[in-house]
């Protein structure tokens, strides 16, 4: 019996417009109408994901942040909050600004999410996730012992791409790996969002036989690989899809309310 969907935000719950189609919308009120529990499960920062759970009116929602880095019950206390080491982060900042010139890093610790300058790309990120950014130096957080959850860092998909082989070789300790064409996470090694979810199920006494995950990108994996019941959308790659159990619609088609209710969960 299912008792907990997982979901993705952006390519998967969200469409192109960064906001739910009607179907997914429906599916929410649904779940929650059955006493299922539905939780995101984002590379966001909890108030990326927090804007979104209040617009649906999911009160009360746990959300796993980061990739799996962090994880928060619904009255946001901290079951989960792995850092990646002062001297990798170091390192790794360093490599990257040493090493290609049009990226856009952003540095997320805790609950704050830190740039050294807006550019169009940071602006961007804020209209699509609402969530509040200031303006620091990474250096000096470093020094205040403000380890990152996760470095995140926009920039062409060629770049990306790029940037994924290379540090991926260079820092084996760290996740590297894209969350979109010009999205790429950095993280401790030990995160993915299959770690995350480990965690929730454990709070709740939940087994992975009684959840459903839904993705759609590379940084997905590693949860379709945890949970048995996984599904990718039809908008993912062409690679992704094989790794998931199901194929569902779109997320600007609804997949996510297509397969709950092919499945009879709603």
């Amino acid at each position: 019996m299912i008792k907990i969907i997982l979901s993705d935000i952006d390519g998967t719950f969200l469409n192109k417009d960064k906001k739910p189609c009607s179907l997914h919308e429906k599916a929410i009120k649904a779940v929650i109408a059955k006493g299922l529990k539905f939780v995101f499960v984002s590379a966001r920062m909890p108030e990326g994901i927090y804007p979104i759970t209040d617009a649906l009116g999911m009160a009360h929602t746990p959300v796993i942040s980061y990739s799996g880095g962090l994880v928060l019950t619904e009255n946001e206390e901290v079951l989960f909050d792995k850092k990646i080491s002062a001297d990798d982060a170091k390192k790794v900042l360093a490599e990257m600004k040493r090493t290609w010139q049009d990226i856009t890093i952003s540095y997320y610790t805790g609950r704050r999410w830190v740039v050294e300058a807006i550019d169009k790309r940071v602006e961007r990120e804020i209209q699509n996730s609402k969530a509040p950014v200031e303006i620091g130096n990474f250096d000096e957080l470093l020094s205040a012992n403000l380890l990152p959850n996760k470095i995140f860092i926009r920039c062409e998909p060629p770049t990306c791409a790029e940037m994924e082989r290379e540090l991926g070789k260079k820092f084996p300790m760290l996740n590297v790996v894209r969350s979109a064409p010009y999205l790429l996470e950095i993280m401790d090694k030990s995160i993915s969002k299959a770690t995350g979810i480990e965690v929730l199920l454990k709070h709740y006494g939940f087994t992975v036989d009684e959840a459903i995950a839904f993705g759609d990108n590379y940084n997905d994996v590693e949860m379709f690989r945890y949970i048995p019941q996984s599904v990718v959308m039809a908008n993912a790659p062409d690679k992704v899809k094989k790794l998931a159990a199901a194929v569902t619609d779109s997320n600007e088609d609804g997949g996510i309310y297509t397969y709950l209710k092919k499945i009879g969960v709603i």
